[in-house]
């Protein structure tokens, strides 16, 4: 083989198979050991490591390394030394990485001029190299941020949120509507990529931590949502990607990031039915604006010990993290360790301090309604709010205050409605009364575990509210079964 064709074979290699590959051919080609070994004192924390040889981290052996150090000391950029029955060739790439080659004696005539040709494409491939590893560790990096920045708007710390926010870019829009896109995690960034393009760079966009197949959105309230009573962005969106669903919050406040986010997830469960797989979030209200006079004390006194919490160890949660650790997981079960970043120990041993502070049974379907609406209607609830109304009613003085019947009874009307599937009402009914468990409730309604999925999954369509998958209705819809019966 010529120098001519031994040259661009080094230049294919390090176009096409990188460093490993040029140095592994080297090492064949010669007959030895060829890689990469740092001079004397010199540290890379961009390239911990680096490839040693054929094969990434192979450590170099001693004659190479003291060959560099050899090197780095007489500052020379190239060097032989000889061993007993072995040469070791080293070729300085850079300031810090030497090409080297230990080959038995006789080593092959052209092994010099071969690796000095091999420099310079190796000195380029390792450049590339290196810098695609800073680009995915900057793009790790601000997508770990991103996903801080929804915990804390999930947590309701929004001045720390700005903050980060900030530093990423574009600024968090506030009102916004929160969308939600769900299609395969291939797909995702290329949703992310038009979802930026049409709104002009103003959206905020992070993956959810909890669904790996979710996008979440923050989309400015003045983006125009709908033209012509289509919803532009979302079913742009879908467009692109056929696969891909759409939900989508009405424009709220960014203080209130987690109910347009349960909004956008209910609107998903809904658009997962239709032709355009898209859909905005359906009629409200919510209850907490419905008992937002009456429950407010009631709220404040149930919470109350949870917010003046204070732990015996400093590396322990406080209230404020307790109050976020039970919003994630009413959220999002045993999912919220994803979320939080916790081991399901931690989230099991916090549950339990929670349970002991508020003295409830978060087993219970109507404890967990009961906490759910307690966290809506303090969301600026945190760190030293610990006191408690004197004299606060129960949850049921709350729900029996006019307001909220009329928003309970206008919550199940559709259940009973034109349009219900025969007995929905009782099919709810059922599943509330054993704590949204599918195999109890189908047991007690006589049918299989998938039968009851499936009329559940057709109510879901008809309240327009995910039921089956959280964040979901189902905390509502106890609570509009408690004001029912507490009215008759």
């Amino acid at each position: 083989m010529s120098r001519s064709d031994d040259v661009l074979k080094l230049h294919r290699l390090a176009h096409g198979g990188g460093s490993a590959a040029l140095l592994g051919w080297l090492a064949t080609r010669l007959g030895g050991w060829t890689g990469l070994v740092r001079h004397a004192g010199a540290g890379d924390p961009a390239d911990p490591g680096g490839p040693g040889g054929p094969e990434q981290g192979e450590r170099p052996p001693g004659a190479a390394v003291r060959g560099a150090a050899e090197m780095s000391a007489r500052g020379v950029r190239s060097a032989v030394l000889h061993d007993a029955g072995s040469a070791t060739l080293l070729f300085a790439l850079d300031d810090r990485r030497a090409l080297a080659a230990v080959l038995p004696l006789p080593h092959p005539a052209e092994a010099p001029a071969l690796l000095a040709d091999a420099v310079a494409p190796l000195a380029l491939v390792l450049r590339a190299e290196e810098a695609e590893r800073r680009e995915a560790r900057a793009a790790v990096a601000e997508a770990r941020s991103r996903e801080a920045v929804l915990r804390l708007l999930m947590g309701g710390q929004l001045p720390i949120a700005h903050q980060i926010a900030e530093a990423l870019r574009p600024s968090l829009p506030d009102p916004m509507r929160i969308h939600v896109a769900e299609c395969r995690s291939g797909r995702l960034a290329e949703v992310a990529r038009l979802c930026q393009e049409l709104t002009g760079g103003r959206a905020w966009v992070v993956r959810c931590p909890v669904y790996v197949r979710h996008l979440i959105m923050l989309v400015p309230a003045d983006e125009p949502a709908v033209s012509a009573g289509h919803d532009t962005l979302a079913g742009a969106l879908t467009a692109v990607a056929p696969d891909c669903a759409v939900g989508v919050s009405g424009e709220l406040p960014l203080s209130q990031a987690p109910a347009a986010y349960t909004q956008a997830f209910h609107a998903l469960a809904v658009a997962r039915g239709r032709g355009e797989r898209h859909a905005r979030f359906g009629p409200g209200p919510e209850p907490e604006l419905a008992a937002r006079e009456a429950g407010a004390d009631w709220a404040g006194t149930l919470l109350a010990p949870l917010h003046a919490y204070e732990p015996r160890r400093p590396q322990d949660p406080d209230g404020q993290e307790l109050r976020a650790t039970a919003h994630a997981w009413l959220n999002f079960g045993s999912h919220a360790t994803r979320l939080l970043k916790v081991h399901r120990n931690t989230l099991a041993a916090r549950l339990r301090l929670i349970e002991t502070l508020l003295g409830l049974d978060l087993t219970r379907l109507g404890d967990q309604a009961a906490l759910s609406l307690a966290l809506r209607l303090t969301p600026g609830a945190g760190r030293g709010s610990g006191a408690a109304p004197a004299g606060a009613p129960g949850l049921d003085a709350v729900l029996r205050d006019p307001q909220v019947t009329d928003w309970a009874r206008a919550h199940l009307s559709r259940l009973t409605g034109p349009d219900a599937p025969a007995g929905a009402r009782d099919t709810v009914r059922t599943w509330l009364a054993h704590d949204a468990r599918l195999v109890p409730a189908a047991a007690a309604l006589g049918v299989s575990v998938p039968g009851a999925r499936k009329r559940l999954a057709r109510i879901e369509a008809l309240l327009e509210r995910s039921l089956l998958q959280s964040p979901s209705g189902r905390y509502d819809l106890w609570l509009a079964h408690r004001a029912e019966e507490l009215a008759e």
